[in-house]
């Protein structure tokens, strides 16, 4: 199993977006998948590190994976945000500065 689309079906999609606006100096990366979601209860605590969602089951892994790309989006003044819903899939959105100090 590819270790990119654990979480969702096989033969399932995977959709990767990427916008860039440079008059508001921002770059959206937006990734959604097909896949079992993350339940309500769960979705306060999926940057902790270790933790892993009550659905997960036998899936294997060791809940760092998230908790490395919010610290790589803190570490360059980003934010993340998520949309899940259970048997439907989950949506990550990264925004992230395109340019840090002044332009010449």
């Amino acid at each position: 199993m590819n270790s990119y689309i654990k979480y969702s079906p096989i033969n399932s999609s995977i959709r990767f977006e990427l916008n860039c606006d440079y008059i508001a100096n921002l770059a959206t990366f937006t990734i959604q998948d097909q896949g079992i979601g993350i339940p309500e209860s769960d979705q306060n605590k999926i940057f902790d590190s270790f933790y892993r969602a009550s659905n997960v089951e036998s899936i294997q892994g060791n809940g760092l994976g998230l908790v490395i790309v919010k610290k790589c989006v803190d570490a360059h003044n980003g934010q993340i945000n998520m949309v899940s819903e259970i048997n439907v899939g989950t949506t990550f959105t990264i925004t992230l500065p395109l340019y840090s100090g002044s332009q010449e």
